[in-house]
């Protein structure tokens, strides 16, 4: 008798420790993509994934700001982001009408936009793209855009200006379009090559005459005193 009383002791215990909230769970507060606003006994504190968050492409109007239901650094509107692309075209030397017809091409103005290969923001920097060009959140609207226009730059002057070769390999990377030697095969290349430069030559998209302006290289010389100087002109 003793020992079933034992026995029952041990089985509601160990219930209860089943059922038992750890005494250093930390409540969490999320919002979900209906807007509710959530509180999580979670350990450690619930993060956001936006990896399953709903996907849809969406065009910023330039009178309601778009708030990011899942990104806080992502309030801002159409007219926010053609700041950022102004800035970063004119410290990277590159046209920002080409700049925005990759953004519309990429992501469609949506600065939350995810692809199923992991590229995110509105230039889709993938992963190892965004380390190369100091990008630490791709969905920072500031961040995404000076590293998606430093690419595209060095893209344009490692094909010499080719804007075929350097939007393929912005969508296809660099070794597909070297092994092809221009345009890879691949029909998703070809399109969004054809695609890009739809949106940056139409009538009203207020391109340029040339893409970028091609960096100058710095070069050493010395002056009338013997003072060694650095020059780029």
């Amino acid at each position: 008798m003793l020992k079933l009383i034992a026995i029952s002791a041990s089985l509601i215990l160990g219930v209860l420790s089943f059922f038992a909230v750890p005494c250093n769970a930390q409540i969490a507060t999320s919002t979900d993509l209906d807007g509710r606003r959530l509180f999580v006994n979670a350990e450690p504190p619930l993060r956001i994934n936006l990896s399953t968050a709903k996907r849809t492409n969406i065009f910023l109007p330039r009178e309601t700001p778009f708030v990011g239901r899942t990104h806080p650094a992502v309030t801002m509107d159409r007219d926010g982001v053609e700041k950022l692309v102004r800035e970063a075209a004119e410290r990277h030397h590159v046209d920002p009408a080409l700049v925005r017809a990759v953004i519309e091409t990429e992501s469609n103005w949506n600065p939350i936009a995810l692809s199923n290969k992991g590229a995110g923001g509105l230039m889709q920097l993938i992963p190892t793209t965004a380390r190369r060009f100091g990008v630490n959140d791709v969905f920072n609207p500031q961040q995404n855009i000076d590293g998606g226009v430093h690419y595209l730059k060095t893209l344009l002057e490692r094909y010499d200006g080719n804007l075929d070769m350097a939007l393929a390999a912005y969508n296809a990377g660099e070794g597909a379009v070297d092994r092809a030697h221009g345009i890879p095969s691949f029909r998703e290349t070809q399109n969004y090559v054809q695609k890009v430069q739809n949106a940056y030559f139409r009538p009203g998209s207020g391109h340029l005459s040339d893409a970028f302006v091609r960096s100058r290289p710095i070069r050493r010389d010395v002056d009338s005193n013997g003072r060694i100087i650095f020059i780029n002109d």
